[in-house]
């Protein structure tokens, strides 16, 4: 395990070497999860009853040493997650009121080493980082990308790979690999997220080669954009890894044609835990995160949400992230 030392200097070296933007990593999908009856791809069958059975790890002294006082004399880790249902990341059970998935069985881990209660704050999008700013919640685990731009107000403590998919209707033929592959079509995103940024840029460089601009689309929900993609109304939907190819395998009716990093062609994405820059919280965290990976839960939790393959071997602490656009 990293001392906190190394873990500074460390990341402040890695800081000044990127650029960044501040964007939502997605909206992912209201598909419901793959339960026993659903389609599977990995052989992994999730339990969406309340009942979780979380996987759990015992508290490490020497991380939770690391703590802030406040935070360790109050007993309770105070974690924002997004309202939003987006399975498999976070959403709801089958009672409609317990929250599960992946961001809140990784956030008991981290609170299982730390030793504290964790109290998991489902709020909307804008509201986690307010209650970040106003030092309401202690850490955010709600599928957030590292951004260069979001690092100027917070801390990040990686945990996962930020891959991004591109949806299609099932048995379309094509694969997405380049912008030249969405030339011409009419391609869903949601507002404000790192996807878009991502969609934008690809349209300008088409356009400039001589080619069809992208018909970019914004939906309200996932709802909407799904029946948009099902009944032909629109020919891709751009949106995080996860939910993709999640409601590809619940549902049968979309198929993943394409995936790319969430920072851009030349640096892998990561999503991260984010804390308030300077709160004394990122270095615990991200010791408590190495602990998990080190001990083999962390491995159990991404298996069982059928995330394997956006595993991270390590934490990292602002590592260079989504650049800021510069026109």
């Amino acid at each position: 395990m990293p001392t906190s030392i190394t873990r500074r200097a460390t990341a402040t070296a890695l800081g000044l070497t990127a650029a960044l933007l501040l964007a939502a990593c997605g909206n992912p999908t209201d598909g419901g999860a793959r339960g026993e009856g659903g389609a599977e791809d990995s052989g992994t069958k999730m339990n969406l009853s309340p009942d979780q059975n979380r996987v759990t790890t015992a508290k490490v002294d020497s991380i939770a040493a690391g703590l802030p006082a406040r935070v360790r004399e109050r007993g309770t880790l105070e974690i924002a997650g997004s309202s939003r249902s987006e399975a498999p990341l976070t959403f709801h059970a089958d009672d409609d009121k317990t929250v599960i998935g992946v961001e809140p069985d990784i956030a008991h881990l981290v609170a299982d080493v730390l030793g504290l209660e964790p109290r998991f704050n489902v709020v909307s999008w804008e509201n986690i980082f307010l209650g970040l700013d106003s030092a309401k919640f202690d850490v955010a685990i709600s599928n957030i990308t590292d951004t260069e731009e979001r690092k100027e107000k917070y801390d990040f403590a990686t945990y996962r790979k930020d891959n991004l998919a591109f949806a299609a209707k099932k048995g379309s033929g094509w694969k997405i690999a380049k912008p030249e592959d969405v030339a011409g079509r009419t391609v869903a995103v949601s507002s404000g997220t790192n996807q878009e940024k991502l969609l934008i840029q690809w349209s300008e460089e088409v356009r400039k080669a001589g080619l069809e601009p992208v018909d970019i689309k914004y939906y309200q929900n996932d709802s909407d954009t799904y029946l948009a993609l099902l009944s032909g109304r629109i020919d891709l939907y751009l949106g995080p890894n996860p939910t993709a190819a999640h409601y590809a395998a619940s549902t049968g009716k979309t198929e993943v044609v394409g995936t790319h990093s969430g920072a851009g062609a030349t640096l892998q994405g990561l999503i991260g835990a984010a804390t308030k820059k300077d709160s004394g919280l990122v270095e615990p965290l991200a010791d408590a995160l190495d602990e998990i990976i080190r001990n083999g839960t962390y491995a159990k939790v991404l298996k069982r949400w059928d995330l394997s393959d956006e595993a991270v071997t390590t934490s990292e602490i602002n590592p260079p992230g989504l650049p800021k656009t510069t026109g």
